[in-house]
């Protein structure tokens, strides 16, 4: 049978690609308004993967009930407490600023304090800059203080007026989450057997990812929260007002690289000593120097195990790019990106080696994934035909 021309075959294939990603532009934009669900819900199928595997054990190999009485456990033991807290730390934010309102903090007494105690340079210095007239700076703080109040108010009623849709899209993470922990392992599998690249490199690439995100939410979610723990316990022991607002807070700021837990229990502990509470001042300071601040050191290598490979810095900026385009989801998801960039690239950087080494070995004929060229081997007829003339005596 005559075989099909060549230019028909390449155009039904164009045409296939084409449709193939209309489709699939199509299927993201119709689920996008649920991206962040499904982003969350993606992570804790991956994080909670040895709680089924528990679950599937004590079930005896009935998936739907493993599945079923692990997002039980995540339910009952994560969800229900998050939002109980979540509720607590808003009602102690209305209540503090509030009593910052009522009570507001007098600059001029602090600012007189802490200039009595600086040397005649730096009064000359402060002078000279227009430093000592702190009234425009009461107005804007109290002004701050309003914005701030009506803002948290304003989402709390935006929260409030939409509980349809956090309903809905809560309903939904769970929902996803069971499916997830049942076929996770074979929809993976799926998805790097359909991958447009090779299999070793889609492998490397699955590992790496599902690496960054261990080391994403057990290295930085878990010991930010064991940090907030820390330093919430540190302020209720010092009487601090709103100490669980201040412990959220502290294991929000630890979750960014560099800026750390100092700038909520440094100027706490500051604030204290400036209030005449000695002790507790010195308690706040001392406790996040040395207990707060070495979480960090302590439980990091033993919950990641290995370091994720991303430079310190390339984690603050795709961290703070990633708040400011998907809000707190980027907390997670700028790491994510830098971590697949920096694969992908190590990857690209070895292929080459490889294609560099075996050309230098075998000569110019190496494919581009840096194999050698296979050698024709002679046909078995033919390579016994040469054996045996060259054993047949010459002349016979």
């Amino acid at each position: 049978m005559p075989s099909e021309p060549r230019p028909t075959l390449d155009l039904e294939q164009a045409s296939f690609l084409l449709i193939l990603a209309g489709v699939t532009i199509m299927l993201t934009v119709i689920a996008w308004p649920f991206a962040t669900p499904l982003l969350w819900a993606a992570l804790a199928a991956i994080m909670f993967q040895p709680l089924y595997r528990w679950s599937l054990k004590v079930t005896r190999g009935r998936r739907n009930m493993a599945a079923s009485l692990s997002l039980l456990i995540i339910f009952f033991a994560v969800l229900v407490p998050a939002l109980w807290i979540g509720s607590m730390v808003v009602e102690q934010a209305l209540g503090l600023i509030a009593r910052l309102q009522e009570q507001p903090i007098d600059l001029a007494q602090t600012f007189d304090w802490v200039y009595g105690m600086l040397p005649e340079t730096l009064r000359e210095a402060v002078d000279e800059r227009g430093w000592t007239n702190l009234a425009a700076v009461q107005e804007r703080l109290q002004a701050v203080l309003g914005e701030s109040a009506g803002f948290i108010a304003q989402q709390a009623v935006s929260i409030g007026g939409g509980a349809l849709s956090f309903m809905l899209s809560f309903a939904l993470a769970l929902y996803v989450i069971f499916f997830l922990l049942r076929d996770g392992t074979r929809i993976g599998e799926t998805i790097l057997h359909s991958a447009p690249v090779k299999r070793d490199i889609a492998d490397r690439l699955a590992d790496r990812f599902l690496g960054i995100v261990r080391a994403t939410i057990k290295g930085s979610v878990v010991v930010g929260i064991v940090q907030g723990t820390l330093a919430g316990l540190t302020f209720v022991i010092a009487g601090v007002p709103s100490a669980l607002l201040l412990g959220v807070i502290t294991a929000i700021f630890s979750l960014i690289p560099v800026v750390g837990t100092v700038v909520v229990w440094g100027p706490v502990g500051v604030w204290l000593l400036f209030d005449g509470s000695l002790w507790q001042g010195l308690l706040v300071l001392f406790s996040g120097f040395v207990i707060v601040s070495s979480a960090d050191n302590v439980l990091r290598p033993i919950l990641v195990g290995r370091d994720t490979g991303i430079p310190d810095w390339i984690v603050l900026i795709t961290t703070l790019g990633g708040i400011s385009l998907t809000g707190f989801s980027g907390i997670v998801l700028g790491p994510l990106v830098a971590g697949l960039f920096l694969a992908t690239w190590s990857i690209l950087q070895e292929q080459r080696a490889q294609t560099a080494e075996a050309r230098a070995r075998y000569g110019p004929r190496v494919g581009p994934d840096g194999r050698a060229p296979r050698t024709k081997r002679p046909k078995k007829a033919e390579a016994g035909a040469s054996e045996a003339d060259d054993s047949t005596p010459i002349g016979i």
